[in-house]
């Protein structure tokens, strides 16, 4: 199974070209079920023994374990893309996983701040506050003080300004190259799921954010440390000069939701649901932010209709005197 597995990863690394973080799931998931094939001192499972029975036997299995419906779903998602590539190289004649149902999944729809709560969350930073934690008695929040603040607060405002101005994955926002970035027309190449390319503009508020942010940037790389572990080529750099992660990002926008003292639960993809939901409010079309998107199927655009509708209640709601 340790080989066929290997032979599976190798197939989405360099025929489908999907990205590490999927690489690395598709693997963690598909090695869960092998392991759940061998019992303690006995063999695996033989691959042509596998069918739907012992599939649904798995999913029981996940559900004792208190799995949450949405892992169950992604799990068998994997299964199913695994037995695919064995039917197609004949190592089974027909995929077991399809017979199993995925178990149904409450439509949630996002739950992101307005386009005023956005601008001002946004402005804030760029007026330099934020660099303070919240008045609480319940935690501390470390801040930056002095010119270290002022840099760190100038990188991060130019990181949070290009999630929400291009409505990027934080995949696409941390592979950023130097190279990637058309300054003049103020337009980005973005490199997203299966390694698709495509073009996106950002605004000016993003803009000026970003020009503020290239002298920090070259006073990071400046840094004392070995120079073969620095990223020149990346666009946003960490304190050591090396490229940010994407555990990094998520940190950073829940450090500056909790100093802004909102009642938000934000994460950067919060910032990309923003971005759509607040351009389909604006009357965009819903194609265009498809293509800005980067999604394959207009369906996963559609969400964001749910999310604008939603916000519309909301707003009826608090304002309309009978509501």
């Amino acid at each position: 199974m340790k080989r066929l597995i290997d032979q599976f990863v190798d197939y989405l690394r360099y025929e489908r070209n999907a990205s590490p973080d999927t690489i690395r799931e598709y693997r963690r998931d598909i090695q869960q079920f092998a392991d759940f094939l061998t019992p303690p001192g006995e063999k695996t499972l033989p691959l042509e023994q596998i069918d739907h029975r012992v599939i649904r036997e798995y999913v029981g299995f996940m559900y004792d374990r208190k799995l949450e419906r949405a892992s169950v779903a992604r799990r068998l998602a994997s299964m199913r893309t695994f037995f695919k590539y064995c039917v197609r190289e004949r190592y089974l004649k027909q995929n077991p996983a399809k017979l199993v149902a995925t178990p149904k999944l409450p439509r949630r729809i996002p739950e992101i701040p307005t386009a005023e709560e956005m601008n001002g969350f946004l402005d804030e930073m760029a007026r330099g506050g934020l660099t303070r934690p919240p008045k609480t008695g319940r935690k501390k929040y470390a801040s930056t003080k002095g010119a270290d603040a002022k840099i760190l607060l100038t990188r991060d405002r130019a990181i949070l300004e290009m999630l929400y101005a291009a409505g990027l994955r934080v995949s696409e926002l941390v592979g950023m190259n130097l190279q990637d970035i058309d300054r003049e027309g103020q337009m980005l190449r973005v490199l997203g799921k299966g390694r698709k390319e495509r073009v996106v503009p950002y605004g000016s508020k993003a803009q000026e954010a970003l020009e503020a942010y290239w002298p920090i940037r070259e006073q990071l790389l400046a840094k004392p440390g070995p120079r073969e572990k620095k990223s020149p080529e990346a666009v946003f750099l960490n304190q050591s000069g090396r490229r940010v992660t994407d555990r990094w990002v998520h940190a950073l926008v829940k450090k500056y939701t909790r100093l802004a003292n909102a009642n938000w639960n934000l994460h950067p993809h919060s910032l990309r649901h923003a971005f759509a939901t607040h351009l389909l409010a604006d009357g965009a079309d819903l194609r265009a932010i498809q293509e800005l998107l980067g999604h394959a199927s207009l369906s996963t655009t559609q969400r964001y209709t749910q999310a604008s509708v939603k916000q519309l209640m909301d707003i009826y709601d608090k304002a309309h005197p009978h509501a």
